[in-house]
């Protein structure tokens, strides 16, 4: 850590860190609009009116956007060795922050999680454990990380798992804390959250061949730079096609598939273009167009006719 550095409190390092690796203004947005949805998803799929209670939403917010963020410090550590080798320039190999001070904060979030569930919303204990539980296994990289690592299409899979587990957390605020049964359209739900993170993974790991970095993983240099962004767009396109059979659950009818097809095209453009030319504004471009598709699905299915249903009410 460089003198400058040094001087600086953990808090202003954390703020630098969170800045580079998990900016809460960035991801806080995309994950409300993911919990917003899920719990309308639920509440239109049960015929329920309105909403939940907003105290709970903003609960279920904090529990959410902090769940993820524990995710990125569980991946911290069980990246440390890989990072100090060929990623040095990160917050942790270059001494912004230190292992131990992101256990510290981490173990802080968890107890805040844990006693505003207990206090608030004592229901929901058991599927944030269940999210916990998955995450800590995730961490330890299911006891078999040698094994794991490589098989990465296996490792990925494994560990996406979190976003609909995360998903099920979120719905509940709807379906649980009201004393019901999860309805079984949210299956179609889950599945497009499980694709969403996948295209969100490939999203951002797309490179073009000269920002390929030693022993850092790309999705183009696994599987070519043209077959990358090809997976890309057919994770996109199978996202779409089970985002119409959640749609057509809900009842929502044919604009959806509409919205829904306008979206798969405007999405994949940054795509068609790397395939002609691979360059690095084209590479961004294809993450940036992951975060704006995963947003658009999880408004089209929740968040917007739950918007519609509150505006009539």
């Amino acid at each position: 850590m460089n003198i400058q550095q040094n001087n600086l409190s953990l808090a202003r390092r954390f703020m630098r860190y969170q800045h580079e690796r998990f900016p809460f203004l960035v991801h806080g947005p995309l994950i409300a609009i993911f919990t917003f949805s899920a719990i309308s998803y639920s509440r239109i799929c049960r015929n329920e009116i309105g909403f939940i209670p907003w105290t709970d939403f903003l609960i279920g917010v904090f529990a959410t956007v902090t769940l993820f963020f524990l995710v990125r410090v569980f991946d911290e550590f069980k990246d440390q060795e890989e990072d100090a080798l060929y990623r040095s320039y990160l917050p942790v190999p270059r001494g912004l922050i230190s292992l131990q001070e992101l256990k510290i904060i981490g173990a802080g979030v968890g107890l805040l999680q844990i006693a505003l569930i207990l206090f608030f919303q004592l229901e929901m204990i058991y599927l944030y454990g269940i999210v916990l539980a998955y995450l800590v296994l995730m961490g330890v990289e299911f006891f078999v990380p040698d094994w794991l690592k490589k098989r990465q299409l296996l490792y990925i899979t494994s560990h996406m798992v979190i976003i609909p587990l995360i998903d099920i957390y979120a719905s509940g605020l709807d379906w649980l804390l009201a004393g019901a049964e999860a309805h079984s359209g949210l299956l179609w739900f889950f599945a497009v959250s499980y694709l969403n993170g996948l295209a969100l993974e490939f999203g951002r790991k797309i490179r073009s061949p000269q920002n390929e970095e030693e022993g850092v993983l790309s999705y183009t240099k696994m599987y070519g730079t043209k077959k990358g962004a090809m997976l890309w767009i057919l994770l996109v396109f199978s996202t779409m096609l089970l985002a119409m059979g959640a749609a057509n659950y809900a009842g929502y009818g044919s604009i959806a598939f509409l919205l829904f097809g306008i979206c798969f095209l405007i999405c994949i453009i940054p795509a068609v273009l790397f395939l002609k030319k691979p360059t690095s504004k084209s590479a961004q471009y294809i993450e940036y167009a992951s975060v704006l598709w995963t947003a658009l699905m999880y408004l089209s299915l929740g968040g917007i006719p739950m918007f519609k249903n509150l505006l009539s009410l």
